[in-house]
């Protein structure tokens, strides 16, 4: 051994606990820069800071509207349909079950409205006309909202935005947006932490070496920016790379979030189900979304017909044509405000009947490794280089602190 190598050898039984601690603090390195990057991706939810440059927020809330609106292409377009949740529902069985709480408020509204826009004329009529009016809208209210409920199916995308009720919703919410992701990608979260300690370490070795061998102070921080940039880089293509399987040098890989779809598919169907397409948002959304005036203009036609044989004759005569259009849009507004709250009693029924959650599942297994990857890739795309960007300074500051403190050691 020559004289050189022998000093290095002498070197490191006399410091070799410096030199041990350089591999240790670069896995530590590669550890922490993928735990800030991870956090930097959901957190915070709302800005903090000056804006606009000194601050940040999280990138997954920050393109909320984005991010919402590819997982909702890719929801919508390959996985369900509204027409498919709609279809569902049977128009009788929903009749039948709402029919007692719908049943209760008819009479008021019927009482209240021709009250509100003829005083006194109401009272005037004879009692056997004012239950004839009532009777009629009582006994044909339930099948008006079955009859209303089956023009919806034969024509639901007139009616029912389905992403714009899931982008809102996301938007609205970007804590439950948050969560997608982060149920959706949990494994893969933990395994770009913890790859930042093995592949950390490893660089560690050939900088201790490095360092052993040239005591070169510029090697430390190049090797810290190169330890937080490479082991961000090359986790996140772990992540989603190979899409489809391949061999390298005679191991199988695949990317890890492909490798688990079926693990994901469930995870995510059932918060979806739970969250998001539940059969309350879609009665609400179809109720009070920006087409509901269509829905309107569904029951007042529907009231007209079933009030058409008998009572209207009697109603126009007594107000007028004028007034009685004016009842008609009045009673279809009350009995449409009140779906929402009467629809409850089907929530039960239509969790069961939708079976949102089975057929997000059964779906997202049946798509290409390709397709299945946009589930999550979005939320990596937006920004990456930050990320990346953000793990080499943060390596290389600690890389400067090393130097610092191996000199101070070592003098």
């Amino acid at each position: 051994m020559g004289p050189f190598f022998a000093g290095i050898v002498a070197d490191f039984a006399q410091h070799w606990p410096l030199y041990v601690s350089i591999p240790i603090v670069a896995a530590l390195i590669g550890y922490g820069t993928k735990l800030v990057a991870i956090r930097m991706m959901f957190q915070p939810v709302e800005f903090i800071g000056v804006r606009p440059f000194l601050g940040w927020q999280g990138i997954v809330p920050k393109r909320a509207a984005r991010m919402a609106s590819i997982a909702c292409d890719t929801m919508t377009e390959q996985l369900i349909k509204p027409a498919e949740i709609v279809a569902r529902l049977d128009a009788g069985r929903i009749a039948k079950e709402i029919e007692k709480p719908l049943l209760a408020g008819v009479e008021d509204i019927v009482r209240g409205v021709a009250g509100h826009y003829q005083p006194g004329l109401w009272e005037s009529l004879p009692v056997r006309v004012q239950r004839l009016v009532i009777e009629r809208v009582q006994h044909e209210s339930p099948r008006m909202v079955a009859a209303v409920l089956d023009l919806i199916k034969s024509d639901v995308d007139s009616v029912f935005d389905l992403k714009g009720m899931v982008v809102t919703s996301l938007v609205k919410d970007k804590r439950l947006l948050n969560r997608i992701f982060q149920e959706a990608g949990a494994k893969e979260f933990k395994f770009i932490a913890r790859s930042g300690l093995v592949f950390g370490g490893a660089i560690g070795v050939v900088q201790m070496v490095a360092w052993m061998l040239f005591k070169f102070p510029p090697i430390m921080p190049v090797f810290g920016l190169f330890t937080g940039w490479f082991t961000d880089w090359l986790a996140l293509r772990m992540i989603f790379y190979p899409i489809e399987p391949r061999r390298y040098f005679g191991v199988r890989w695949q990317g890890l979030f492909l490798k688990r779809r079926a693990e994901v598919a469930e995870a995510y169907g059932s918060l979806i189900a739970k969250e998001i397409i539940t059969p309350h948002n879609v009665i609400e959304a179809i109720l009070n979304g920006p087409l509901s005036d269509r829905v309107l203009a569904l029951i007042q036609r529907q009231l007209d017909r079933e009030l058409g044989s008998v009572a209207k004759p009697l109603l126009v005569f007594a107000v007028g044509s004028r007034k009685y259009q004016d009842m008609k849009l009045a009673i279809s507004s009350q009995i449409m405000s009140r779906l929402p709250e009467t629809m409850r009693y089907i929530e039960d029924y239509a969790t069961d009947a939708m079976d949102i959650r089975n057929v997000l599942v059964s779906k997202m297994k049946q798509l290409s490794p390709k397709e299945f990857e946009r589930l999550l890739r979005p939320a990596f795309e937006q920004d990456e280089w930050i990320l990346i960007a953000t793990g080499a300074v943060l390596g290389f500051a600690v890389g400067e602190a090393q130097v610092l403190v191996l000199e101070h050691l070592a003098a």
